[in-house]
């Protein structure tokens, strides 16, 4: 049996990962402290006199309180279940053409968005969708009044979902893409010379083999019910649609550094975190149970 000595390298290839996660993730974290005192900078985090279980009362009577928790469920949702189908449907889609070259240049194609960052793609989506951009053109050739699009409560989620599925799907498809180059060719020329059609082989095939790592991706995402999207959303939405598109970390970004309410921000970043924890601890059950995947 190799000694510890063998793994030396090991230890130290991952001595700067966790340097780096202590540091980084770890050691700031006394900082949830604020969550339970009434926090003043000048006397700093553990000499503010303790509140208890206040900022927590105070948050979930506030009015926005409601309304960012609803706003982030709905949002974040509608993201899962969008990021979920689309990827499948392109993958399996994409999966039945024949010409590789023309699926390897389609797939790099739809990758790229996901590199580009989220202030290039909401700079991008402003200038489409603004009062005189090509979408308003367009809609006036038609007779359509010309719209503020991102100045609309009712249509901001929609926007939100459908650009995060626009910039995600393509790299989101390659676990799917990996599943299928998985299932054995020669269960489609069996099917074939059953006489199956195309539809049956997708049906009878192609779906009950990637069941197992849908189900894994769907469970997995679970955990991000809490995560609607800081960065798409902070350089997307405008005070017009705080109604629908204001969600946890938008608020607590403009209640802990701008409005100065470190403990109530804090409260309120705590307790998503531990909702967060909780799902995450849920879904990997799942995943196990329903999938057989396991972290450890």
């Amino acid at each position: 049996m190799r000694n510890k000595a063998f793994y030396k390298h090991y230890y130290l290839m991952l001595l700067p990962g966790l340097l780096w996660l202590f540091f980084v993730n770890i050691l700031p974290m006394h900082g949830i402290l604020m969550a339970f005192k009434d926090f003043n900078a000048g006397m700093g985090v553990f000499r503010s006199p303790w509140v208890g279980l206040d900022n927590f009362r105070y948050m979930f009577e506030l009015d926005d309180s409601r309304i960012i928790f609803k706003n982030t469920i709905f949002i974040a949702l509608l993201k899962m279940v969008g990021n979920l189908i689309v990827p499948l449907i392109f993958a399996l889609m994409l999966n039945e053409v024949r010409h590789r070259l023309f699926t390897r240049s389609v797939q790099t194609a739809v990758y790229l968005p996901h590199f580009l960052s989220w202030v290039i793609v909401a700079g991008i989506m402003l200038d489409i969708f603004s009062y005189t951009g090509p979408v308003n053109r367009l809609l006036s050739s038609f007779g359509v009044e010309p719209l503020l699009f991102f100045a609309k409560p009712e249509l901001f989620p929609a926007l939100v979902v459908a650009s995060d599925i626009w910039k995600e799907f393509g790299f989101a498809a390659i676990i799917f893409f990996s599943a299928l180059t998985s299932i054995n060719p020669e269960m489609y020329e069996a099917a074939a010379i059953d006489g199956a059609s195309q539809f049956k082989r997708l049906t009878q095939i192609t779906l009950p083999s990637i069941v197992p790592v849908v189900v894994l991706v769907g469970t997995l995402s679970m955990g991000n019910i809490l995560n609607a999207g800081f960065d798409q959303i902070f350089n997307l939405y405008n005070p017009t649609v705080y109604s629908t598109g204001d969600i946890i970390d938008t608020w607590v970004y403009r209640a802990g550094l701008i409005d100065m309410q470190y403990g109530l921000a804090t409260a309120v970043g705590l307790l998503k975190s531990v909702v967060g924890f909780v799902m995450i601890s849920i879904t990997y059950g799942l995943a196990y149970r329903f999938a057989n995947y396991r972290i450890f």
